[in-house]
């Protein structure tokens, strides 16, 4: 499955809406600076129904730099993260759910059934 990119996102939002892609770039664009300033700034974004952007913070932890095998300490640091809606997450295991159910099904079932009583 390809990645989805900010382009084919506004081609598609394009596309489905009927408005010029350089208007949806400019939204698109504008709202993803805001949510990154609003965690630089130390904020939580939650979208209902979609998801939440926070950051976390990491405390500080001894590391080992693989080339010289120095012990290095790794600083206190803030860790942006995305955490999914439950509606999102049902909706993915649902889809899931779905497509493994299919691959189970042999290709004798996948099959159109005709009625036999039209023979």
């Amino acid at each position: 499955m390809p990645n989805v990119t900010k382009q084919s996102l506004i081609q598609d939002i394009a596309k489905s809406t009927g408005l010029a892609r350089n208007d949806i770039k400019v939204v698109v664009e504008q709202f993803l600076d805001l949510v990154g300033e609003r965690l630089i700034d130390g904020n939580t974004i939650e979208i209902r129904g979609f998801g939440t952007f926070a950051c976390k913070p990491r405390k500080a932890r001894p590391a080992r730099n693989p080339r010289t095998g120095e012990t290095v300490l790794i600083e206190e640091r803030l860790v942006p993260t995305f955490k999914f809606s439950n509606d999102i997450k049902d909706k993915i295991n649902t889809l899931e759910a779905i497509a493994s159910e299919a691959e189970k099904l042999p290709e004798a079932q996948t099959e159109t059934v005709t009625d036999s009583s039209e023979a």
